[in-house]
């Protein structure tokens, strides 16, 4: 999912990718979205775009103030990236399988700016705000943000773990699964703790905020600022981590790139080798090391990450699991051999005898002694030497034409 630092990048690349391109006509959107349609159309406008937390602006500005004898105001458009949401920026002919919403520029062949959405749970609002239930901006509003949190430490919501606390948008706006799971393991602090006790050690510290991020990257992309950290402090690494993220350089945010190795070697602790992951009350998983803390969910139980195979692991596994199917193939032709060889046909007035013995055998099979073992070894040497033993009225009868024979 999405979270602050990829909806803030979404806006440096509307603003990279829009800058001087004029659009034009309706804003269309798709059949299948169940998201409002957009009533705006204008002969000529621009986007810009602007990030809160978890959310997305986009401006359109007329360019033309009077058209017909009515003003053309501009209107601001807000998104919610949902599961998969992202901006898209392409050719006409090359558009998005699944671009919901879409702004038609005035060129010759046309450009389209897109909103992408495979899953289908993102959302906007046509003439939106920010929504106001949402907290300040960990990453833009940080003074207002430690300061809600102070404020506020005496309601419901710290009674919760820490951890599942700062999935709570109303206090931690921008924060998701796997900058928490990072946040929690670089201030080393167990997920499962009461979060107003952590939150209570951490303002009675009194960090300075006069030293917050003062350079860094503005949705305008015009300046390019460093992030100094504070180690220690919970709040203010949910300042400075997201913000890590952002400033990773390369490409920045791109739909269409499939390489994400920068972002996963950044990686600390979530979806990382050696790492622990439990689910909390709200079903979310959470990575982890160490103790998981006294609030941990009592039906879960932390599974460890097994360390990725080598390719050559993978090709001596793959080479033990052929030999491993051919033994069982050789045994089950072995088994089927033996079960040919053991079936054999009676006649029907000697299996109600031979039934009987079998059954009088079993009964007795745990009593017999030294003599049982004999007569087996002798059956089975009879056996190989290629002998068939014969039980019942068939050996007293072969007995008989013996002796006669023999007078």
């Amino acid at each position: 999912m999405p979270e602050g630092p990829e909806l803030h990048l979404a806006s440096l690349y509307v603003n990279k990718m829009c800058t001087g391109v004029v659009f034009t006509g309706p804003v269309r959107k798709s059949e299948v979205s169940k998201s409002p349609d957009v009533p705006f159309a204008c002969e000529a406008y621009l986007i810009t775009a602007a990030s809160r937390g978890k959310e997305v602006k986009l401006t359109l500005t007329p360019m033309k103030s009077v058209k017909e004898g009515r003003a053309d105001r501009p209107m601001d458009v807000v998104f919610r990236f949902g599961m998969s949401g992202c901006f898209r920026f392409t050719a006409e002919d090359e558009l998005p399988k699944h671009a919901h919403l879409r702004f038609y520029s005035r060129e010759t062949p046309s450009r389209v700016l897109s909103f992408v959405d495979a899953r289908r749970f993102g959302s906007w609002q046509p003439n939106g705000t920010w929504q106001p239930d949402r907290g300040p901006c960990i990453m833009f509003e940080y003074g207002s943000f430690r300061e809600k949190i102070a404020s506020h430490l005496s309601d419901r919501a710290f009674d919760k773990p820490i951890c599942e606390v700062l999935l709570n948008q109303k206090f931690f706006n921008g924060i998701g699964n796997y900058l928490r799971a990072e946040i929690l393991f670089r201030s080393n602090i167990p997920p499962f703790v009461p979060a107003r006790t952590v939150l209570e050690d951490v303002l009675e510290n009194k960090k300075a905020v006069q030293n917050e991020i003062t350079d860094i990257k503005t949705s305008g992309g015009t300046k390019r600022k460093q992030v100094t950290e504070e180690t220690g402090d919970l709040l203010r690494l949910c300042h400075t981590v997201p913000l890590e993220v952002v400033n990773l350089g390369g490409k920045g945010y791109d739909p269409q790139k499939s390489d994400y190795s920068d972002f996963k070697a950044w990686l600390q602790c979530y979806y990382v080798d050696g790492m622990k992951s439990i689910r909390d009350h709200n079903g979310r998983t959470m990575w982890f090391k160490g103790d998981a803390g006294p609030l941990a969910p009592k039906d879960s139980k932390a599974q460890k990450t097994k360390k990725r195979a080598k390719k050559e692991d993978d090709h001596d596994y793959t080479e033990k699991k052929k030999v491993a199917s051919s033994r069982c193939v050789s045994s089950s032709k072995k088994n089927v051999v033996k079960r040919k060889t053991v079936t054999t046909k009676t006649p029907k007035k000697e299996k109600a005898s031979g039934s009987a013995e079998a059954g009088s055998r079993k009964v007795n099979a745990p009593q017999l002694g030294k003599g049982s073992t004999a007569r087996r070894k002798k059956n089975s040497s009879a056996e190989s030497a290629g002998v068939v033993p014969v039980a019942g009225p068939q050996r007293r009868r072969s007995e008989r034409v013996t002796r006669q024979n023999s007078k």
